[in-house]
């Protein structure tokens, strides 16, 4: 059991994308999903699907290999949670990067969040 699976997610994401695997697996949730959501949508994967596997079910990722390295820092750890107010999100490498921000819309990028007036806790930095 992990306590925390978010960054067992974006470690399992960062070691196959160092080691040149094409493809990770991890197991399911919807936090997790919705995480890929956004990182797909930023061109950091190329997708991923939902297998299932006897009772339980796994994402299968597909990583992007044009983009070679990539940078994924947790912020907010369940021991220190980060909230930030709309007009402290900071631009992540000039704006090459961003950040995933939880709000109560849902996940959503830096970007999306100052956009639509929200600020929320900070889960992760990508770049």
């Amino acid at each position: 059991m992990h306590t925390d699976p978010i960054a067992d997610l974006l470690t399992r994401i960062r070691n196959a994308a160092k080691a040149h695997h094409t493809v990770v697996a991890i197991p399911h949730s919807k936090v997790k999903e919705a995480v890929l959501k956004i990182l797909k949508s930023n061109s950091f994967i190329n997708d991923y699907e939902t297998e299932q596997d006897g009772k339980f079910k796994n994402l299968i990722i597909e990583l992007n290999e044009e983009r070679g390295r990539i940078d994924l820092k947790r912020i907010s750890k369940p021991g220190q949670r980060i909230y930030v107010k709309r007009d402290d999100l900071k631009q992540i490498k000039s704006g090459l990067g961003f950040s995933i921000i939880s709000t109560s819309k849902g996940l959503m990028t830096n970007r999306e969040a100052r956009k639509a007036n929200l600020g929320g806790e900070i889960i992760c930095e990508v770049s």
